[in-house]
């Protein structure tokens, strides 16, 4: 009876912190109500291998290791079937995510069904050994854990926002003296005048330049701010595009956005808060050459 009560609270305990994992974040997504209820089902089923593995061992039913193997092949079938939707979907978006982004999410939402297993096993084994007092108590600790877990480097940390002067000079829009496009039709230039943003993005050092220097790491912050802000970019309009061009000297990046919202400060926190991406992430300075060549 004992082995039927911890694998009822592993499942629960599972569960939750997927549900937890679930919320809708600054990637704006899953937004598809089917897409949710896939996950659910998902992260239900890896809570249930999670939550049977101790009982199973302790019977000496050593098949369960089998169950987890099998359970990691397919969980890694979820990054693939995140990958391929969204990359669908890219076509259909006028502020597109970009492959390193995309890649990004794929990879989150296979490592969430693990880390739904491993809370599984582990409120499981407390409930067994420990009881059910510490179990729950073990449950809002490894949640709150997934909180830190969840949130990592962010652009904010590795480069200052800044307010920057948007203008012209004859056709070519200026974001300071970054150049970001020729813009040959004099209404759209009027409109971005009255309506356009610009910030300047100043990396702090030589580790921050190079993760700007990425051009996933730039999509993603400007797919970020056209969700949160809104665009007025419209198809067959490309001189409305958001577009993030770096100074060849400095490696400051000048972003020129016409959002639907013009505020400043949210610009400002929206790109601040953007995810430093996996694949963007260069620590020049870690290595003596990167060092030296600083210097």
């Amino acid at each position: 009876m004992l082995y039927h009560t911890s694998i009822i609270g592993g499942l629960a305990a599972g569960v939750l912190a997927r549900l937890f994992m679930l919320r809708l974040d600054y990637r704006q997504y899953p937004t598809y109500p089917h897409d949710i209820i896939t996950h659910i089902a998902l992260g239900s089923i890896a809570a249930l291998i999670g939550a049977v593995f101790i009982p199973a061992l302790l019977i000496k039913q050593y098949t369960a290791v089998t169950f987890l193997a099998l359970a990691a092949e397919q969980f890694r079938n979820v990054r693939n079937m995140e990958r391929e939707t969204l990359t669908k979907l890219e076509e259909t978006e006028l502020v597109p995510r970009g492959i390193d982004y995309i890649e990004g999410i794929a990879r989150t939402f296979e490592a969430r069904n693990y880390l739904t297993i491993f809370t599984a096993v582990i409120i499981s084994g407390v409930i067994i050994w420990s009881g059910w007092f510490i179990a729950i108590v073990a449950t809002m600790i490894i949640i709150t854990a997934f909180q830190f877990l969840k949130t990592g480097r962010v652009v904010g940390d590795i480069a200052e926002v800044a307010a920057a002067r948007l203008h012209f000079q004859g056709p070519i829009l200026m974001v300071e003296d970054i150049f970001i496009m020729n813009i040959g039709f004099a209404p759209a230039r009027e409109k971005i005048m009255a309506e356009g943003m610009a910030v300047l993005i100043k990396p702090k050092d030589d580790n921050g330049r190079a993760i700007l220097h990425n051009i996933g790491q730039r999509q993603a912050i400007l797919h970020t701010a056209a969700a949160l802000l809104g665009t007025k970019r419209e198809i067959g309009e490309p001189e409305f595009t958001p577009l993030a061009r770096k100074n060849i000297d400095t490696g400051a990046l000048g972003l020129f956005i016409l959002p639907l919202e013009k505020d400043f400060e949210c610009l400002r926190n929206i790109i601040e808060r953007t995810p430093v991406l996996e694949s963007a992430s260069r620590k020049p300075l870690d290595t003596q050459a990167g060092r030296i060549a600083s210097d």
